[in-house]
């Protein structure tokens, strides 16, 4: 018996209740793209919809997520995994009541936990998908392992881009990884892209149509269109004050266009069947785990 089988058994002897969390990645192909920015507004804007909404900060190389919110969290996800602590005592609470998990260096030692680390851990996260409505995973930029094992495990992908064409360049590279992964079904994953700075609407849409053109000839995949965010010069004013531009300058066209995505995102969820066995937070790292198992 393999080890993605004996997972498999684990999750199947635990009789566990179905998971609820929406889980929704946020991911780029490179660095510098807004892809924080969005992930902390879109939750923000969730919240405001009456979601209770968590980020996860899978980015364990930086901490823009605390930058922007303005925490210091005391413990982080490697605190839970490896140090006892539970997922009550790794949450802290943001702005507008959001929810926010440092994933410290937990994510990068996945690879070496054990059964029963695995079992503990999948069952911490079938209490945070009962905590939470809504679970953000913003990942590191660019197309390093961790952020394709992360991204090919995801039912819901946001894939930030700019008009730049290196961001443009990179973010083909980061599906064309992705496309390669062992553990990556297309059927299985929306990926929805959002294009960021632009001048106009137009423009975004112009972007969107001009990746998927390219992605859908040499990778036989296809993207959808969430939506586009002006550039907005209020944005760098806000990260200086250490507010996210949704609380700085709730007016500003940027702030006004992630409530947008969020709306489009919510009226979206009407479509996700609640028998979805990809949703939820535990489910989401299990399919990880069964990702890595297959890989070894």
């Amino acid at each position: 018996m393999d080890q993605a089988e004996q997972l498999r058994n684990i999750i199947k002897q635990q009789n566990m209740k179905p998971h609820s969390a929406r889980v929704i990645t946020v991911t780029s192909g490179k660095g510098g793209v807004g892809k924080s920015n969005v992930s902390v507004n879109l939750a923000i804007q969730m919240s405001r919809m009456g979601k209770k909404t968590v980020i996860l900060d899978a980015d364990f190389g930086l901490a823009n997520i605390e930058i922007m919110l303005g925490i210091r969290p005391r413990y982080n996800l490697a605190d839970m995994m490896f140090r006892g602590r539970e997922v009550k005592d790794i949450i802290c609470t943001g702005p507008e009541g959001i929810g926010f998990i440092s994933g410290g260096s937990g994510l990068r030692e996945m690879t070496n936990l054990n059964r029963d680390q695995i079992l503990s851990l999948v069952r911490m996260m079938y209490e945070l998908d009962h905590y939470a409505d809504v679970v953000i995973i913003d990942t590191g930029a660019g197309i390093s392992d961790a952020v394709i094992e992360l991204v090919a495990s995801s039912s819901e992908v946001l894939l930030v881009a700019t008009p730049e064409p290196t961001s443009i360049t990179d973010a083909y590279a980061l599906l064309k990884t992705l496309h390669r992964h062992n553990g990556f079904d297309p059927t299985a994953t929306s990926i929805k892209m959002i294009g960021n700075r632009i001048q106009s609407y137009e423009e975004g849409r112009e972007l969107y149509l001009k990746l998927n053109t390219v992605v859908n000839k040499f990778l036989g995949m296809d993207m959808d269109y969430l939506g586009a965010i002006p550039y907005d010069e209020r944005l760098p004013k806000a990260v200086m004050q250490q507010q996210p531009l949704s609380l700085a300058f709730p007016d500003a066209p940027a702030a006004r266009a992630m409530l947008e995505l969020a709306l489009v995102l919510e009226d979206e969820k009407k479509e996700i069947s609640p028998m979805d066995t990809t949703r939820g937070i535990a489910g989401f790292f299990t399919k990880v785990f069964k990702h890595q198992f297959r890989s070894r």
